[in-house]
């Protein structure tokens, strides 16, 4: 059975069990706790909280998931970024009993498998919070009715208790199956909530929340050793040059799917969260392709060949995927930027590494700030000189350098909304540029929504990366789609006008007192800097007027295009704006 007919029978299965099919959500995550989509549950959080799911009480679906946790550990037989899970939920519909049914059913029936044991929570004596959780005494019943026979094990809230995703949300025990010896699907029983606290509170409505990985499930249907050689590999892996070595096969063919994936899903690498998270897989890649060659000449000559290794491998993810809609001129596009501005930079860190007798995490820092060298690839280059370095050393090296950096842009900007978010707080002067025009553009929208809904709209938060900004500001209900265009109006026609960015010096009582605006957290001197966008800082010419440290454009026309990404709520009367410019 291929990987295809795996994932349709799946929903297939499901559809016919009355569960509507819904599509996989994209792996850049709305979720503000976690950079990607790492489990299949992530889109359907808000309907394990009470709120009404569009899609009706049961749902079924593929999702596309990528994890930055496993990156270093990529290359042996089973650790992925990229990844598709497969996985049935139910938001107060059917529960704990038609859940191991459908699984029990799915498995022997439809797959022909044969379970070698399953494993139910066993109890939690105490949490960190100092609770209790009993152990899930109504799965290990429902099992042994289901088929007396069947072995059952038991473990504790380390191995059988899931989530939840993110630092909050829904979670509970679980009840997993193995076949083979190897773990093939995971059944999340959602009976409590986890708050930032870690204190534990039972659900309202429980829900079932479960994840069967693709890669896994093929291997096992399959029968096959590793993932690697399923039909999800063995063609990309067979397409590669023969002196690769198996571990750096893998590692391609892992990091070309979640590059194809993650740029198709709109990214685009970055020095920030997962922006940053692409730009290490195509720097990686790149790394790889120069150690399989014998001389800096044959590797610089693979650009002016036809068909490279990344661009076959490309190709044939996007002929492998043609129902995920992917676009290989995009992929390809986005790679080669990145890796040709990489490669001007990478011959002179090579070199650097050359003359180094010991790398250390000070001196691997230097090679990531100087040559854009991430860790891994420091480690993969430097081989014996790197025996002293690992990943929490290079991790508490960074944190001393992105305080540094964060309390020097903070000083620029006053605290005013600036956050220096994701793997990598270093930011190139055109990134820096960007924030600029940004944090520019946050005035112009501060006011839109002065002059669309009244001046009662104050600032309630914000925050400011390379990529976007958001903004959240006290609203009781949702934006239309009217009203965001109208925003969006608003702001580019201000930038069309090129007004003229200035600020003044006052205190802080007559800068309140002329109507200036201030963002409500912070604790501002008794001098502070006003800044207006308009012809003129007279009250009645000028467009805003905002209390801020900046720094900021000098005109509006050198903002770019302002472009809403999202409208969301962030809690009750709170709603969030996020946006870019280009």
């Amino acid at each position: 059975m291929t990987s295809k007919e795996i994932r349709n029978l799946f929903l297939e299965f499901f559809k016919e069990k009355r569960h509507n099919i819904v599509p996989s959500s994209p792996l850049i995550s709305d979720d503000p706790s976690v950079l990607f989509t790492t489990a299949g549950m992530q889109q359907f959080k808000p309907y394990y909280l009470g709120e009404k799911s569009p899609y009706g009480n049961n749902v079924v679906s593929v999702q596309k998931c990528f994890r930055t946790s496993d990156i270093d550990a990529v290359g042996d037989e089973s650790h992925l970024t990229f990844f598709e899970m497969l996985g049935n939920f139910s938001f107060g519909g059917y529960f704990k009993e038609k859940a191991i049914e459908y699984a029990y059913e799915f498995i022997i029936k439809k797959l022909g498998l044969k379970i070698d044991y399953v494993s139910v929570f066993g109890g939690n004596p105490s949490t960190s919070s100092g609770q209790a959780i009993p152990p899930d005494e109504e799965s290990e019943k429902i099992w042994k009715k289901i088929d007396s026979g069947i072995e059952i094990r038991k473990a504790g809230i380390k191995d059988n208790f899931w989530g939840p995703t993110g630092d909050e949300g829904p979670c509970g025990p679980t009840t997993e199956i193995y076949v083979n010896g190897i773990e093939i699907w995971n059944i999340v029983f959602n009976e409590y909530y986890k708050d930032k606290n870690g204190k534990f509170t039972k659900l309202k409505t429980p829900g079932v929340d479960t994840g069967m990985g693709l890669e896994r499930l093929a291997m096992v249907v399959q029968n096959k050793p590793t993932i690697f050689e399923t039909d999800l590999f063995a063609p990309l892996i067979k397409n590669l040059p023969g002196r690769m070595s198996e571990r750096i096969k893998r590692i391609f063919t892992d990091h070309l799917r979640g590059i194809c994936f993650l740029i198709s899903d709109g990214l685009t690498p970055s020095n920030k969260g997962a922006g940053y998270a692409l730009r290490r897989l195509i720097r990686r890649i790149v790394v790889y392709e120069y150690l399989i060659m014998d001389d800096y000449k044959t590797w610089e000559s693979l650009r002016l060949q036809e068909k490279d290794p990344i661009t076959e491998g490309i190709e044939k993810i996007v002929e492998d995927y043609k129902d995920r809609e992917l676009d290989s001129n995009k992929i390809l596009e986005v790679f080669f930027e990145e890796s040709n501005k990489f490669r001007k930079v990478f011959r002179d860190g090579i070199k650097m590494i050359a003359k180094m007798d010991n790398i250390d995490a000070k001196s691997a820092f230097t090679l990531f700030e100087s040559y854009g060298l991430p860790y891994e690839v420091v480690k993969e280059l430097g081989i014996n000189k790197t025996k002293n370095l690992t990943r929490e050393t290079f991790d508490e090296e960074f944190k001393k350098h992105q305080e540094i950096s964060r309390a020097g842009l903070e000083k620029k900007f006053g605290g005013h909304g600036l956050k220096e978010s994701g793997e990598i707080a270093e930011t190139t002067p055109e990134e820096k540029q960007k924030i600029i025009r940004l944090h520019t553009a946050t005035h112009l929208l501060h006011q839109a929504l002065g002059d669309l809904f009244g001046n009662q709209i104050k600032q309630m938060g914000s925050d400011i990366n390379p990529d976007r900004f958001r903004f959240d500001f006290p609203f009781e209900r949702k934006l239309t789609a009217e009203e965001i265009v109208k925003l969006e109006t608003i702001v580019n026609q201000k930038i069309k006008e090129s007004l003229p960015v200035k600020f003044e010096e006052k205190s802080k009582e007559k800068a309140i007192a002329e109507g200036a605006k201030a963002f409500f957290k912070v604790k501002y001197p008794d001098k502070v800097k006003v800044y207006s966008i308009g012809p003129s800082t007279d009250s009645e010419q000028t467009y805003s007027k905002e209390i801020c440290n900046g720094p900021h454009v000098k005109n509006t026309s050198e903002i770019g295009k302002f472009k809403i990404l999202k409208e969301e709520s962030v809690g009750a009367g709170l709603r969030r704006i996020r946006a870019t410019v280009e």
